[in-house]
């Protein structure tokens, strides 16, 4: 069925999910990879696999929930096309990807290091404390050198091995000539060594391996509590590649060859078929059909395709066969250009400097030079370089920057396990800091402010029979509109008549018998009715008038509450959208929107953003499309609901999990309140520097005070972040 649209919009994202063209043979080396994004539980995942592996020809089957993609080995005349129908018939949506695009975004490894690490120096922290606490009970002579060089044998190569990570940022920072704040820390862990070995090696009465074990733990912690706070980080722009379709059918004096997209050159001619993704750029030479054209518009409802109109790489064919004439090919299709206006905005967020970074510039230059001055000092005084280099070991200790590395992750996560509780995931690791400075709020409509289906709004105004008829009409076609109408027929216990000889025209809607009477279903000129403003399906029987069902997009749950908020806390509320203009503006006016845009492509809403930002604007940006996606990526902070498809949802910061919006305008006010509470964490690593540092330059604390000291900060700063539970 098709319907009278309001202007040149698509048809629901599942669409997408629909395969390629069909592809050639697998060969035995080759992996089939399928995009599940449905799926979301173990179930899930055994059902997935027990129906893949069941099928013939497929010899290993193995499903990533993470990532939501199924890797199957099958033999080599088994196609992706042959394996969608068979998750489809089990209740999964699946697509084809592209297993070399997808190489660089399988899951890293960075967390379970991060834990080893921070295991391996807890467990020897723990084993060097029982030594120390013999020698703090009163060991002395060989056996106190005994307990000393056995702590030195656990803490050397596991500090070797846990501290990897700061001797390596250290190094790359020190490599380009400046300072960062894992510089301090590793002169503080080094020096702490070398002083305990020193005082080990002549047999001194204090070592210090357990501070720079317990420094080290600490330091660990920090940055695994960080990186718990972030979702596994993949290229949105590798997404995007990865809808590139890698297959076309070529026309060839009518005759179909299958080639790579790849080997296209402009002004060939392809073939299209229904189900199929534009490999390319170019104009319909013939057929007719519908195109879902989300990847451009984000809209839900498909437009009408004819000869003359022109297609781009990534849209979907829905109901007819089309042949293209090639207009653009490879890097200069529109799919690839929206590919890299999300690149070039990804590298620009990420120059974003948190707050800890700007702490770190200040801080560990003053640190080095106070730790070098105290033991000039004192070497100059006492003459004794061992008291000297202490006392240096000593203030790096005490000045060492535990407490400002665990002041942002502490909070971070306490802030990301309430937002969590409320249905939202914090990915990015400023993401908070830069949600609070937001003020400017742009949203996307269809599938954010909206549900993204059409729902039916005039049922009761039409006879039973002309329900049945059209229910009968309707259950014939995959049209979003068609099973919005045949969905409500039944759940009104409408039965759908018997309608003989119903068939599907394409780009035009669905036909048959009823009675001996001809009837119809689908656009305004097609039927006899009448266009109008809203969206609507048309049912014409035999030469009675035809009668329009009218849809409507229905609001998300919560999209007024969450605008009514911001435009309360004074942010400017922006609506852009691919929709018509009509429909924009009655959208806007419902919700109070008093900025909205309509018509809008993806480089026109990523264009806004960054006028905005260019503006001195701090734009968050909510949005769940592909077409969103370079908007997303450019946005100060962004955020996408988890109905989102798979590029959007990797170009935001934090993915909504319900599908309630309200949350979205309290995240806001949690990253205030977190910021706040950063700053505070701050001044108290500030204060307790005021205090402590003294006490290390006049000589009154030794390196394992100093450690004692530094733990106490960060036992503090932790208490501190937990306040926003």
């Amino acid at each position: 069925m098709t319907a009278q649209l309001s202007s040149g919009t698509a048809a629901c994202p599942g669409c997408i999910a629909t395969p390629a063209e069909p592809a050639r043979p697998v060969p035995e080396d080759v992996q089939i990879a399928l995009s599940l994004p449905g799926i979301h539980c173990s179930a899930c995942i055994s059902n997935v696999e027990r129906e893949l592996n069941a099928h013939p020809g497929v010899e290993d089957a193995r499903v990533n929930l993470t990532l939501k993609r199924a890797m199957v080995k099958a033999a080599p005349d088994i196609r992706a096309v042959d394996l969608i129908p068979v998750l489809e018939h089990a209740g999964y949506e699946a697509h084809e990807l592209d297993p070399g695009a997808l190489s660089a975004t399988q899951s890293d490894k960075a967390g379970r290091d991060l834990l080893m690490r921070l295991a391996v120096a807890g467990f020897a922290s723990m084993n060097v404390m029982l030594l120390s606490v013999s020698v703090w009970s009163g060991a002395t002579d060989a056996t106190r050198d005994m307990f000393h060089w056995i702590s030195a044998a656990i803490a050397l190569p596991a500090i070797a091995f846990s501290a990897q990570p700061f001797f390596a940022n250290a190094w790359s920072a020190l490599r380009v000539r400046r300072l960062n704040m894992d510089v301090p820390i590793v002169l503080a862990i080094l020096l702490a060594l070398v002083t305990s070995l020193w005082e080990t090696a002549l047999s001194g009465k204090h070592a210090y391996f357990d501070a720079a074990l317990t420094l080290t733990f600490f330091l660990l912690a920090g940055r695994y509590l960080d990186y718990r706070t972030r979702a596994a980080a993949r290229s949105a722009a590798e997404e995007l590649t990865a809808l590139e379709v890698p297959r076309a059918i070529r026309m060839v004096n009518g005759v179909e060859e299958e080639v790579s997209v790849s080997n296209l050159v402009v002004g060939d001619l392809i073939l299209v078929r229904p189900g199929g993704r534009m490999p390319v750029d170019g104009e319909i030479v013939s057929g007719k059909s519908e195109l879902d054209r989300s990847l451009l518009t984000g809209e839900t409802l498909p437009v009408f395709a004819e000869a003359g109109l022109a297609v781009s790489a990534g849209e979907v064919n829905l109901t007819g066969p089309l042949t293209i004439r090639t207009t653009a090919v490879g890097e200069d299709t529109s799919l690839h250009r929206m590919a890299d206006l999300v690149a070039i905005a990804e590298s620009g967020r990420s120059r974003y400097t948190s707050l800890a970074d700007k702490a770190a510039k200040l801080y560990a230059p003053g640190v080095h030079i106070l730790s070098a001055l105290s033991f000039l000092g004192w070497y100059i005084y006492s003459g004794d370089i061992r008291t000297a280099l202490n006392i240096a070991a000593a203030v790096l200790i005490i000045t060492c920057p535990c407490a400002l590395g665990l002041a942002v992750p502490a909070v971070t996560t306490a802030a990301s396990g309430r937002l969590f509780r409320k249905g939202m995931l914090i990915k990015h690791t400023t993401a908070l800091e830069r949600l609070a400075e937001v003020d400017t709020v742009v949203f996307d409509k269809t599938g954010t402010l909206t549900s993204g289906a059409p729902e039916l709004t005039n049922l009761g105004d039409h006879s039973r029979t002309n329900l049945e008829v059209a229910s009968a009409l309707a259950e014939a076609s995959s049209h979003p509109l068609s099973v919005s109408l045949a969905k409500s027929a039944r759940d009104a216990g409408i039965k759908p008549a018997r309608v003989e000889a119903v068939v599907e025209v394409p780009g035009y809607g669905t036909e048959g018998t009823y009675h001996g009477k001809r009837v119809r279903l689908g656009r305004a000129g097609w039927t006899g009715g009448a266009e109008g403003d809203q969206t609507a399906a048309w049912l014409a029987i035999a030469d009675q008038a035809p009668v329009s069902f009218l849809f409507s997009d229905a609001l998300r749950p919560g999209a007024a509450e969450a605008v009514r908020a911001f435009r309360d806390a004074g942010k400017d509320v922006i609506l852009i959208s691919g929709d018509t203009r009509g429909a924009v503006q009655s959208l806007a006016k419902k919700l109070g929107i008093d900025t909205w845009i309509s018509e809008a492509l993806p480089h026109d809403k990523a264009a806004r953003v960054q006028d905005l930002s260019e503006q001195g604007r701090h734009v968050l940006m909510v949005g769940d499309g592909l077409n969103d996606t370079a908007a997303l990526a450019a946005a100060h902070v962004s955020i996408s609901p988890a109905s989102a498809l798979d590029a959007a949802r990797v170009a935001s910061d934090i993915v909504l999990l319900g599908n309630d919006l309200s949350p979205i305008a309290d995240a806001c006010d949690t990253a205030v309140k977190a910021t706040k509470r950063i700053r505070e964490n701050f001044r108290i690593a500030t204060v307790y520097n005021i205090i402590a540092v003294p006490l290390a330059v006049a000589g009154l604390a030794t390196p394992l005070i100093a450690a004692l000291a530094m733990s106490t900060s960060s036992i503090t700063v932790s208490l501190n972040a937990l306040r926003l539970r």
